[in-house]
């Protein structure tokens, strides 16, 4: 499989039909296999931190989230095929839950968050069965060793023949949390979403359409949410980043 590395972060060169033939060979396959999704904000923040690099690199699917790194390839000449975003990619998850009668965990967001996901997905994908979910607000390991409400959150996947896990806790919480118990959960898939269980849960809206054509999702999260521009200035610095260093896509 082909991989454009882009500040040292290897995402895989697919669209999204190749994407959903991967995702298949998962789910039929043993062991459990990561997906990640970095966007340009997490790609800096793994410019910056060789160890976030080597977190992002060790998932066994890692995606082109963020448009500006397809604007990225091209500028450099290697273009990556098609932005593969982590909500898209969940939602096929669930269609292939659905097409395959499987079992879903879902673990992140606040209170009733989790739960209001699970609730709506089990309405709309008849076939398929989120058959447990926590709030992303427990402790984690104290002083080396895992909290107990980390045992019964695993516990409790291994317990329910659980296919898929949703962990959405955001970068890089999410993300070093799957590397820690990656050996510990009895899964297919894990796969680090971000915010995708608020759109599930209907507390949070994706972009209008149009905005998601353009490549603007970034715009519309700043418009809904100006806090964000603190982590939005990532993305010009990424672009102009990438415009200087000619070894930046690989």
């Amino acid at each position: 499989m082909e991989k454009i590395k882009i500040f040292g972060v290897e995402i895989f060169n697919i669209d999204n039909f190749e994407c959903e033939n991967i995702l298949r060979d998962f789910l039929k396959g043993k062991g459990l296999k990561k997906i990640y999704t970095p966007n340009t904000e997490i790609v800096m923040a793994a410019k910056r931190d060789e160890n976030l690099r080597h977190l992002v690199n060790s998932g066994d699917l890692v995606l082109a989230d963020g448009i500006g790194l397809i604007y990225a390839s091209k500028i450099r000449k290697k273009p990556l095929k098609e932005r593969v975003t982590g909500f898209d990619t969940s939602i096929k998850l669930l269609e292939l839950a659905d097409e395959m009668g499987l079992n879903l965990y879902f673990l992140g967001g606040k209170e009733g968050v989790a739960e209001d996901a699970a609730k709506s997905v089990n309405e709309k994908y008849k076939n398929a069965n989120v058959a447990g979910f926590h709030n992303g607000y427990f402790n984690s390991r104290i002083d080396g060793e895992t909290s107990s409400e980390e045992k019964k959150i695993i516990e409790e996947i291994n317990s329910k023949d659980i296919d898929i896990v949703f962990v959405g806790f955001g970068f890089p919480r999410q993300e070093k949390w799957i590397e820690e118990f990656k050996d510990d959960i009895k899964a297919k898939v894990i796969i680090g979403n971000g915010g995708v269980l608020d759109i599930l849960s209907g507390r949070a809206n994706r972009a209008p359409k149009i905005f998601i054509k353009l490549g603007l999702e970034w715009l519309y999260r700043l418009l809904k949410n100006p806090s964000r521009i603190k982590r939005q200035i990532d993305l010009p610095k990424f672009l102009f980043a990438v415009m200087r260093d000619k070894n930046s896509v690989e």
